[in-house]
């Protein structure tokens, strides 16, 4: 891991899953209904090597008993040894598997979630990013303090608000790694 000489803590890039690497198609958890992004591979792929990549995804599918929680962990399987043998790290992936009724602590837009990897990683959530493709994702990022980048295509909601939580606007994950990979970039970015 690289780190900055001032700052002997981790950056990280906490990347949502559905809308940002996969197509959201609503409670996914078999391998056959993955379906990755155009771009999302090479976007993964061209992330700088100096951050931790962390998935971050809200699985309500869980508590509503769509899917189990061995449904979900057999999918992150498949889906890191797909990429594994692109050469492509993820370092983690956490998720909430609470029903959004509930009042958990780790559920986006709270930033459970990014608080448990900052804990596990010693990573400075101010030096960090979070790519999303809704305002819930904005929003955890904002408020952990990560810079945010929201990925906005033709089938995103265009409607929920997420544009004024996001420091730059993108259309692919290949566009938010150059901006991560530059992140000397200080205007916001829309495409």
């Amino acid at each position: 891991m690289n780190q900055n000489d001032n700052n002997p803590l981790t950056r990280a890039v906490f990347l949502d899953r559905d809308g940002v690497i996969n197509r959201d198609r609503k409670y996914t958890y078999q391998s056959h209904r993955f379906e990755f992004l155009p771009g999302a591979l090479d976007g993964l792929a061209a992330l700088a090597p100096g951050f931790l990549k962390i998935i971050v995804t809200n699985q309500s599918g869980i508590a509503r008993g769509y899917y189990t929680e061995n449904d979900f962990r057999e999918l992150n399987r498949w889906l890191l040894s797909v990429l594994n043998q692109l050469k492509i790290k993820i370092d983690d992936i956490i998720y909430c598997p609470h029903h959004p009724d509930e009042e958990c602590l780790c559920r986006k837009p709270k930033i459970g979630m990014l608080l448990k990897s900052k804990q596990k990683y010693d990573i400075d959530l101010k030096r960090s990013f979070f790519i999303g493709d809704m305002d819930s994702d904005m929003l955890t990022g904002r408020n952990a303090g990560c810079a945010t980048i929201l990925i906005r295509d033709s089938e995103n909601n265009l409607n929920d608000g997420a544009e004024q939580h996001a420091d730059y606007i993108v259309d692919s994950l290949l566009k938010a790694a150059e901006i991560i990979n530059n992140s000397s970039i200080s205007d916001i970015m829309e495409v």
